[in-house]
């Protein structure tokens, strides 16, 4: 049985969140790796007697943006995921939009956690998570431009900027040291794994999704944190399907281990599995066996 294909504006989505969180983890990591004395996946908060009480905290807490904050300026397609991006990496994150469809756009898929009408509105939520070193996303309903000024005015700096950004404003926050994104790249093995499931998603794609986790490499901290996470975030854009990028090794354990579950009736669905890679393009149904298994 085939499945419905996958909306081509949310799988693009998808895909675009995940390279921006891939660029704002790699952030957490230079920054933390440049602490004295601390292994990558440490900082001084996870030091005995430390009072942070954050969800993330805890003796093997991996690098996070907690406490930092991310402006996303307008909140277009790359603001949005940018947002998206944000939350699974641990920061907080502001945007701006002065589209009325836009912000309630946001709202309803989960984009933004709080909608303002100002700066000080926005800053009284960030602080506080910010001090938490908690994530959240706030939208302002103004143009861009005049909270940019505004911000300027206040001296309010965020730490992280969209990559490649030409608004000219943003450049007077990169002179007072905030940093754009460097975009991800893929190395030249990369393989792109999407599954799905035929049905009852909420309840097969985290079975799914603990066979993933269970196929990484302990090392592997980033890709542990978008499987984890990503389907919080992402909310309903996510419920259908799940992506990573992975190599060759990841992507035949994981296959393995999925038939091996199926086989035994442990995951009681049919399940489908993309390989999209540099000259690769193979999709896998496995199911049990009164069903027939094919590649197209």
């Amino acid at each position: 049985m085939a499945l419905d294909p996958i909306e081509p504006s949310t799988l693009d989505f998808i895909l675009q969140v995940e390279r921006h969180y891939a660029s704002l983890i790699g952030r957490a990591d230079s920054d933390l790796s440049k602490l004295p004395g601390l292994p990558p996946w440490r900082n001084a908060a996870d030091r005995p007697g430390s009072q942070d009480k954050s969800a993330d905290s805890g003796p093997d807490r991996e690098p996070s943006l907690g406490g930092k904050l991310l402006y996303a300026g307008e909140l277009d397609a790359t603001g949005r995921a940018l947002l998206v991006a944000s939350n699974i990496a641990g920061a907080a994150s502001l945007a701006a939009t002065a589209d009325l469809a836009a912000q309630k756009q946001s709202v309803r898929d989960g984009v933004a956690d709080f909608l303002v009408t100002s700066l000080s509105e926005a800053l009284r939520i960030l602080k506080n998570q910010i001090r938490k070193r908690e994530t959240v996303a706030v939208c302002i309903a103004s143009a861009p431009e005049a909270v940019e000024r505004e911000m300027l005015d206040r001296g309010v700096l965020p730490d992280l900027l969209r990559p490649s950004d030409e608004v000219p404003t943003h450049s007077l926050f990169v002179t007072q040291g905030a940093r754009q994104i460097t975009p991800a790249t893929l190395g030249n093995n990369s393989i792109l794994l999407t599954w799905r499931v035929a049905s009852a998603p909420a309840l097969w794609l985290p079975r799914l999704d603990a066979v993933a986790i269970d196929c990484l490499q302990p090392d592997a901290w980033s890709a542990h944190r978008w499987l984890r996470l990503s389907p919080r975030y992402l909310g309903r854009m996510s419920q259908s399907v799940r992506l990573l990028y992975c190599d060759q090794e990841f992507k035949a354990d994981f296959i393995e281990k999925v038939r091996a579950q199926i086989e035994r009736g442990e995951i009681g669905v049919q399940v489908e599995i993309q390989v999209t890679g540099e000259g690769i393009r193979d999709q896998l149904r496995l199911s049990q066996p009164d069903d027939s298994p094919a590649i197209d």
